[in-house]
């Protein structure tokens, strides 16, 4: 069988969608599928990578260029089925890795605590006319009994679908989203890296400090605010906290500096900036933490509970779906609630707890819940499902 999935760049260093693509097609052929990645722009890294409109100018491409030149293409080349993270109504399955367009633009306009600003972005979402265009062909696609199947990555985009789209419940299935588990590091490495960060934040080894690690390029729509108020309430609570906090990601540092020297916890936090070793950290740290606002299933926090780390996010975090409240992580129910993002990051700073979580996702065996070999298995079911009834028919 032949499957050809459908992303608009082919490139992991671009991280998230891309890395989960390039990922899921690994898996899906590991199981004994044929497996394509048609994209408009990317990089070609290996023969099943097809890059359709290189010649097309600009770093994006449009909904139409790209629906053109993947018509030309599957009337040239067969496949059995067409696997697409775009709403193109030709595909076979519709599988968005960021949750709908509706909801993005909600969840963003939220970051905005101001009510006028919130109003604001709301109102002028569709100004720009690429993502009206993308949202358009998502509702069109969502409308009536037929079209792709909707495949959700977590209970919380398919909750999107349900209420932005109203999309008939035949036409929808959630399968959580995978990764690829990261392999064993070696102890030397895991002991280098924590003494680095320890050595940073001012620590000795003996001192007790519990690392929380933040990692995400969007620092305002990943809460990354909320998480330096939260610290600074903690010590306020607490002037003795084990807590410690550390950042990695590529976005602009400045406004969050000095949200924690106004707050007094800059000796509590550090900022990495962007890394490449954020398996090496995720080992060398102690809890993973993602306040956010908008994340159909966030792979950061699936590779942590992957490493065995216990795991603090929200409610609006896909990933959800894949721990245990209250046994592995906290999930709160909004990240503007500073004083329960407190109460969570002390409630790990007590070894203690911390233990128990950590032994309880490997007592669950989360790290394979959490594989796309799971993901690739269950895929596996839906595309038989599609050939057989394409047969009957």
């Amino acid at each position: 069988m032949k499957v050809a999935i459908i992303i608009e760049r082919a490139d992991v260093a671009l991280g998230g969608a891309e890395r989960s693509v390039s990922e899921l097609a690994e898996a899906i052929g590991a199981i004994g599928y044929e497996t394509h990645i048609l994209a408009a722009k990317g990089v070609v890294t290996a023969q099943n990578v097809h890059i359709l409109c290189a010649d097309a100018g600009g770093k994006r491409t449009s909904y139409r260029v790209f629906a053109r030149a993947l018509k030309k293409h599957t009337e040239q080349t067969h496949y059995d089925i067409l696997h697409s993270v775009l709403p193109f109504d030709f595909a076979d399955i519709y599988q968005p890795r960021s949750g709908t367009f509706a909801e993005s633009i909600i969840r963003k306009a939220a970051t905005y605590r101001c009510p006028v600003l919130n109003t604001l972005k709301r109102s002028t979402a569709f100004l720009n006319f690429r993502r009206a265009v993308w949202f358009g062909a998502e509702r069109r696609l969502s409308e009536g009994q037929t079209g792709p199947l909707v495949i959700a990555i977590s209970n919380y985009v398919a909750e999107q679908f349900s209420t932005h789209y109203h999309i008939p419940e035949n036409r929808m299935v959630v399968i959580p989203n995978g990764i690829k588990p990261a392999g064993q590091i070696e102890k030397s490495r895991v002991d280098s890296v924590r003494n680095n960060l320890l050595a940073q934040l001012g620590q000795k080894g003996a001192d007790g400090a519990v690392l929380f690690l933040f990692v995400g390029h969007d620092f305002q729509r990943k809460g990354l605010d909320c998480l330096v108020e939260a610290i600074g309430k903690l010590q306020k609570t607490d002037n003795h906290t084990l807590a410690r906090l550390v950042v990695a990601g590529r976005a602009s540092s400045t406004r969050y500096r000095r949200l924690a020297a106004k707050l007094g916890v800059e000796e509590k936090i550090v900022f990495l900036g962007a890394v490449n070793n954020v398996q090496e950290l995720i080992a060398a740290t102690d809890v993973a933490v993602l306040p956010t606002f908008d994340d159909p299933c966030s792979r950061f926090i699936l590779e942590a509970l992957a490493a065995g780390k216990p795991v603090i996010t929200t409610k609006f975090n896909g990933a959800i779906d894949l721990f245990v409240d209250n046994r592995h992580g906290k999930a709160i129910d909004d990240p503007r609630d500073i004083t329960a993002l407190s109460e969570a990051i002390g409630y790990f700073t007590n070894r203690d707890n911390l233990n128990r979580a950590a032994n309880a996702i490997i007592s669950d065996n989360l790290r394979q819940n959490v594989s796309v070999a799971r993901v690739a298995q269950q895929l596996k079911a839906i595309y038989d499902d599609i050939l057989a009834k394409r047969g009957r028919r």
